[in-house]
């Protein structure tokens, strides 16, 4: 074999593995690659780490666009004011009071993704470290989730609240009339 062929060969390899999703999702901050139509959806997350006593929504609001995957997580606490996830620095997006919200790149499905969360319920802040597994088995449209749930149920109490002074006017004016 000549030297020419052989460097097309070892250049198309090296090629075919950085080009892999595999690869791609490894990428600092890069979000895997899913085969799903741009939206939203919810993913169910699993957290392990730290004492034990934080955690975050699950299942969790996920972002597909162009195919990328991205996760708004919501923690228990008001107390974390940044996430690191494969090396970059995500802030704190929640209002003051609230519960801490990050909206990260889920850099794979299925497997345990180490991040660290800072939280300053102590005092002084601690990076503490955590896995993340978000479920390819667990994703399913953005109404599985239990704030779209709750945007449901006071939709129809507005509904029934509305319908029923509605027919308290019509009772009471055929009762005078």
């Amino acid at each position: 074999m000549n030297l020419r062929k052989l460097t097309l060969i070892a250049a198309a390899a090296l090629l075919l593995l950085f080009l892999s999703p595999a690869a791609l999702a490894a990428d600092v901050g890069e979000a895997v690659l899913l085969d799903l139509e741009d939206g939203e959806y919810a993913v169910g997350v699993d957290i392990v780490g730290g004492s034990g006593k934080a955690f975050v929504s699950s299942p969790a609001l996920m972002t597909v666009e162009n195919g990328r995957a991205r996760a708004l997580l919501i923690w228990s606490s008001e107390n974390y004011d940044y996430m690191i996830v494969s090396g970059k620095k995500y802030l704190n997006l929640a209002e003051e009071g609230a519960n801490s919200r990050f909206d990260i790149p889920i850099p794979a499905m299925d497997v345990p993704i180490e991040v660290v969360g800072d939280t300053t319920a102590m005092g002084t802040p601690y990076e503490i470290r955590y896995q993340l597994t978000f479920h390819s088995d667990a994703i399913d449209s953005k109404s599985a989730l239990p704030q779209e749930a709750a945007k449901r149920v006071a939709y129809m109490a507005a509904i029934i609240i509305v319908g029923g002074g509605i027919l308290n006017y019509f009772v009471k004016r055929r009762h005078r009339g």
